[in-house]
């Protein structure tokens, strides 16, 4: 994404850092690199959110973090090299792999929900990649819970999908249960639809072709 990155992502960047959310919470939030989110918020001011009655007599990490964190920190950077940059057929296999976890398997249209900004991105560069879309077509719901704010988790969803807000359909606000969860997603959740039986069918098939292609020993 680079130093200047999307607008929607580094507003959604800097309300968070506004709102007290540590670097790494809000990199993981709006799907950027930790060291970007530093360069978009390095000017808003903040205050740390309290975690607890004892928060404030929090001791710094003691050597079994410090080498959890060190150790997270070199295998995800191992991860990534060993990634490196997807082909068109990484990214078709990929993208299956992603709807056969994610997206809907019943019914006459294509449906993926998640509330990662990081995947539904993917989802919707591989489903314009390899399917013929017509982008007036294309539509998104966002489910918020009440209190949070709709126009600016539109606002994201939309810099996420490439999904014009005139074409989001009604949200769902969601009421907050203490005694199911405490943690809300300040952006809420994402549903991405493209009703066609046939990109639904030939989506389908590649799911199937995934799931029973044979393994090659190596």
């Amino acid at each position: 994404m680079g130093g200047r990155g999307k607008p929607g992502a580094r507003q959604e960047a800097r309300r968070l850092r506004a709102e007290g959310w540590t670097l790494a919470a809000i990199a993981a939030a709006v799907g950027a690199a930790k060291g970007t989110v530093s360069v978009w918020v390095r000017d808003v001011s903040f205050e740390p959110r309290p975690r607890g009655p004892r928060a404030a007599r929090r001791r710094p990490p003691n050597a079994l973090a410090r080498r959890k964190a060190a150790e997270i920190a070199a295998l995800a950077e191992e991860g990534r090299a060993r990634v490196g940059a997807l082909s068109t057929r990484d990214l078709l296999l990929v993208g299956t792999a992603l709807y056969a976890g994610e997206g809907s398997k019943t019914g006459n249209r294509v449906r993926f929900t998640n509330t990662d900004p990081a995947m539904v991105r993917l989802f919707c560069t591989w489903l314009r990649r390899f399917f013929d879309i017509d982008e007036s077509r294309l539509r998104a719901t966002v489910y918020l819970h009440q209190g949070l704010d709709l126009e600016a988790a539109i606002a994201f969803w939309s810099d996420v999908t490439r999904i014009p807000p005139t074409q989001f359909t009604a949200p769902y606000r969601a009421v907050p249960d203490a005694s199911i969860r405490t943690t809300k997603h300040p952006t809420g959740c994402a549903y991405v639809n493209y009703s066609s039986a046939r990109t639904h069918r030939a989506v389908m098939g590649l799911v199937d072709a995934l799931l029973r292609s044979e393994v090659i020993p190596g």
